[in-house]
């Protein structure tokens, strides 16, 4: 897929206000810090769609981004910053875990995991919370340029292990992404375009 235009929507707090055109909805979540900006204008080839912040827990809003006018790329608030008060934590969780109850138009989620990092409980049990609410979702570890390619296999093998262990019969997909290299992006934008296509076949009762 080739991103010929991604123009920033909306930001708010309000999941009824999102955009209420019938397109295809991918939201992007992960811990603070995780790296979800830079991964997005990665994807976009645009260095500033996302705002990118030294400052973990800088996005505290749902902000939608229309990309190539026929689906819309989710940048959602992260969690798990351990200095985000016990106000804003709850407030944050209430919005996330009502966008994900309430969003008709999503159709997948990509949960953002730090590759650097051995498999944080954190982020195990919100991939258990997206299953219980059959929300369908994808694994992008990010940073891979961080590790030597040896230490990203065994990285991404102790998450699938860990979630094996966790009781997952069938694991998600799952890719492995550099921001810095542009590594992983067009695996990510197939994937994202393979879902768009069935979504238009069963819409319209052909490919577009």
């Amino acid at each position: 897929m080739k991103i010929r235009s991604a123009e920033f929507i909306v930001s708010n707090t309000d999941v009824s206000k999102c955009p209420s055109e019938p397109l295809p909805e991918y939201a992007f979540i992960g811990r603070s810090n995780v790296g979800k900006s830079s991964l997005i204008n990665m994807l976009t080839e645009r260095k500033h769609l996302a705002k990118i912040s030294g400052r973990p827990g800088k996005t505290q809003l749902i902000n939608h981004f229309r990309i190539n006018e026929n689906w819309f790329l989710v940048d959602l608030p992260g969690y798990g910053y351990a200095r985000t008060s016990k106000k804003d934590k709850a407030a944050f969780q209430k919005l996330i875990h009502r966008y994900f109850r309430e969003r008709r138009q999503l159709i997948s989620a990509f949960l953002l995991v730090d590759i650097r990092h051995e498999p944080q409980p954190i982020d195990l049990e919100f991939m258990e919370w997206l299953t219980g609410q059959q929300v369908p979702f994808a694994i992008i570890f990010t940073k891979s340029d961080k590790l030597k390619p040896g230490a990203v296999e065994r990285r991404t093998g102790e998450y699938l292990q860990a979630m094996r262990a966790a009781g997952w019969e069938d694991v998600p997909p799952y890719f492995v992404t550099s921001s810095l290299k542009g590594e992983g992006k067009d695996e990510v934008l197939g994937y994202i375009d393979g879902i768009n296509r069935s979504f238009r076949e069963a819409a319209w009762g052909t490919p577009q």
